[in-house]
């Protein structure tokens, strides 16, 4: 298989006209279905690899079979790429050609017709509360970033926000009288989430002291923002997380969906019904949110076997 292209030149290059407007309509339907920038991104690559492959073997959209998607998924195992991510391109491409039937361009879905490769199960990854308490306290309060990176991981524990939520997160997204978050999720879809007593104060020293000092005028309506007045990227959400875990001696590679995980396993653990944590995390299916029964389910396991006499 030939190396991805690194330019939009050559991937323009690698596309035939019949592949080039398919992956066009494609993001088209997306977009009309209120996808986020980062999802038709990785649809676009998915998509674009898959043209590249398909163009080299002389297939155009209509033409594609069954057959030549396992192909493409064989050569991309021994690529040797991780099974998620070879599930995601067959997912990619089974949206793609969702999409074509529904427009009449084919007459079957073929991917639909090639199994996902088995991914090893994996539970998420969760820090214990009393650790997660004593990183969030070390953060300092006396510069703005300080204030602002306080004011944001208090609020992304308290209300189990993924990290592309958090900084689309405006100015009037806050409650303060009822202490309630209005939260835009994936596909568009808002729900509103309550926030705690640590979490206000942290967002009100903020927005007092914090904001007012990184805005620039008249600029930005964003509830978190960069040193230069900016709204907040996810990436920076990321890179800040990491210093203030390092800075807590946090074992291991802390990531912002580790937050999310660990609201919804300490709700758990303190007795919260799993269709209430499925709204609170903006889980379109309860099988999505079960999983961090599995997670309570192991460290019960763990504790029998460290306690139990015959274990």
């Amino acid at each position: 298989m030939k190396k991805e292209p690194t330019t939009t030149e050559d991937k323009e290059q690698r596309l035939t006209p019949q592949w080039r407007s398919a992956l066009e309509l494609v993001d088209a339907d997306l977009k009309r279905r209120g996808s986020a920038e980062p999802t038709r991104r990785a649809y676009a690559s998915d998509l674009e690899a898959f043209a590249g492959w398909a163009r080299a073997a002389g297939v155009e959209p209509e033409q594609t079979t069954a057959r030549d998607i396992r192909l493409f998924v064989s050569e991309c195992g021994e690529r040797g790429l991780a099974p998620s991510t070879v599930a995601r391109k067959l997912a990619s491409l089974r949206a793609c050609f969702r999409t074509l039937r529904e427009h009449g361009l084919v007459e079957q879905n073929p991917a639909e017709l090639v199994p996902a490769p088995k991914r090893p199960s994996r539970l998420p990854e969760v820090l214990p509360a009393d650790e997660l308490a004593a990183m969030l306290d070390r953060i300092p309060a006396s510069t703005p970033l300080e204030l602002r990176d306080r004011a944001l991981f208090e609020l992304a524990y308290a209300c189990g926000l993924r990290a592309e939520e958090i900084v689309s997160l405006d100015t009037g997204s806050v409650d303060f009288d009822s202490e309630e978050l209005r939260v835009e999720g994936k596909g568009s879809k808002t729900r509103v989430v309550p926030f705690g007593e640590p979490a206000r104060r942290a967002l009100t020293a903020y927005l007092e002291r914090g904001r007012r000092a990184l805005a620039a005028p008249g600029e930005e309506e964003a509830l978190f923002l960069s040193k230069s007045g900016r709204r907040l990227q996810s990436a920076d959400v990321r890179r800040r997380l990491r210093i203030w875990a390092r800075a807590a001696s946090v074992p291991g590679r802390v990531h912002p969906h580790q937050l999310r995980h660990s609201f919804a396993t300490h709700l758990l653990d303190g007795g919260a019904d799993l269709r209430a944590i499925q709204e609170l995390l903006g889980h379109e299916q309860l099988s999505s949110t079960q999983i961090y029964t599995r997670v309570e389910s192991a460290r019960l396991r763990r504790a029998y076997e460290q306690s139990h006499p015959r274990a």
